[in-house]
């Protein structure tokens, strides 16, 4: 099985952490590792071809992080098109240099995952699957509370039940509190963590049957002489902006969907970081120098400067330090930290 790590992205909502110069899948969040190396570590366990897409801007870090990956397949977008683009760029490449029946697995490279072997065995399920039903198969997550922030899966007949393979009926937004909460207890539904699998040939076929844009695309691209040269990068760059689950996922005929058997977080914001990293008995995570801290529970506390951080009496907070700003938020709406990052980038 091939893999490609999507590394793109700006993560905003963990500004002053995460910025447009050096996003979150670089950074050391919840280990030694960058979430972008742990991805790559997970990959390592699908097959031996690991290729990661990132942005022209971002390539540097990418090439210092992972200096163990061949620099060939280190595939450099020359400017962001939406995730549907960033896919297609990949297929192309791939098409070019590898047989087109071989499974492809698409993975992000920002999200947190403990289960190495639980990841490594879905994603082998939904690649065999994938070949036995020509089908596009996408990876879903089994919701352990209503979460408002992630989309959902909707299943709709058993494929395998002794496997955990299920059509696809719909696929639903964001929901509100009320309307999650319905989702988790009925048990149809599926977080969905963009994860899918299918060769080149299996892309082609559904982009052709259900999205022939798309599918005019990739012609468009693969028909430049060269992956990369300035002339496909002219081509590449005249293209909008699209995502892949309104291009061609939610638009599919042949999708199923494959139950995960591993735990799963996208690290959006930072209660979701709080919620993975490591913690003291009073629910605490302080991370730098000159922290110091003082009745406080349930705390997220980041210092990446010298300057002393002193926390009195607080509780469902988060205090971010950085030679890029500061950050005191409730954790509880810490989500909107994306709305004031945009505003400074603009």
């Amino acid at each position: 099985m091939i893999t490609v790590i999507i590394a793109g992205g700006s993560g905003t909502r963990l500004w002053p952490l995460s910025t447009p110069e050096y996003p979150k899948h670089l950074l050391k969040l919840t280990s030694e590792r960058s979430m972008l190396q742990q991805a790559y570590d997970r990959a390592s366990h699908l097959g031996d071809t690991v290729y990661v897409v990132t942005e022209a801007s971002h390539s540097d870090h990418v090439y210092e992080q992972l200096s163990e990956l061949d620099p060939s397949h280190i595939l450099i977008e020359p400017g962001r098109r939406g995730t549907a683009h960033c896919i297609i760029f990949a297929l192309d490449y791939i098409a070019r240099h590898h047989d087109k029946n071989e499974p492809v697995a698409f993975i992000h490279s920002d999200h947190h995952v403990r289960d190495t072997t639980g990841f490594a065995q879905s994603f082998n399920l939904a690649a065999r699957i994938s070949g036995e039903q020509q089908a596009i198969t996408l990876i879903g997550i089994e919701p352990t509370f209503p979460a408002t922030g992630f989309g959902y899966i909707e299943r709709d007949g058993v494929l395998d039940a002794d496997r955990g393979v299920y059509s696809v009926h719909s696929f639903k937004e964001k929901p509100d509190y009320d309307t999650a909460q319905g989702y988790v207890e009925s048990g149809r539904y599926l977080w969905n963590c963009g994860y899918f699998v299918g060769s080149v040939d299996v892309f082609l076929r559904e982009m052709n049957r259900s999205a022939p844009d798309l599918l005019a695309t990739f012609e468009a691209l693969a028909a430049q002489p060269s992956h990369g040269d300035d002339a496909y990068n002219a081509a590449y760059l005249s293209l909008g902006n699209e995502v892949i689950d309104t291009a061609l996922i939610e638009k599919a005929q042949a999708l199923a969907v494959v139950s995960a058997d591993f735990d799963w977080m996208d690290v959006g914001n930072f209660k979701d970081l709080h919620d993975v990293v490591p913690r003291d008995e009073a629910g605490n995570y302080v991370h730098g120098q000159n922290v110091h801290g003082l009745d406080i529970e349930n705390v997220y506390v980041r210092n990446e400067e010298e300057k002393p951080i002193a926390v009195i009496g607080l509780d469902n907070i988060v205090v971010v330090n950085t030679a890029e700003g500061i950050l005191i938020s409730r954790k509880d709406v810490s989500h909107r930290t994306g709305e004031v990052a945009k505003k400074l980038q603009a």
